[in-house]
């Protein structure tokens, strides 16, 4: 059977739905007094985008911080030893 079509436990959606309703909630604080749910879905898919993109480049600059040279890094500010 496709995994597609087999149809969801209780289980699978009590876990999804302790993920998915404390996100709601960080973004219905943040909406006018008025807004509908569906303007709040709205803004949370766009929110949710946003958060992929920047966890995209944060691991993209985490990555260039590996090895000896870090991102950032001058010579000039090592200290000088003197013997």
């Amino acid at each position: 059977m496709d995994k597609f079509k087999k149809q969801l436990t209780i289980e699978e959606v009590e876990n999804a739905a302790l993920d998915f309703f404390p996100l709601l909630e960080v973004i219905r604080r943040g909406m006018p007094k008025d807004s509908t749910m569906e303007d709040t879905l709205k803004v949370m898919e766009s929110v949710c985008k946003l958060a992929m993109k920047q966890r995209m480049q944060k691991e993209e600059e985490d990555e260039d911080k590996f090895g000896f040279f870090k991102k950032g890094y001058d010579p000039e500010d090592e200290p000088v030893v003197e013997e």
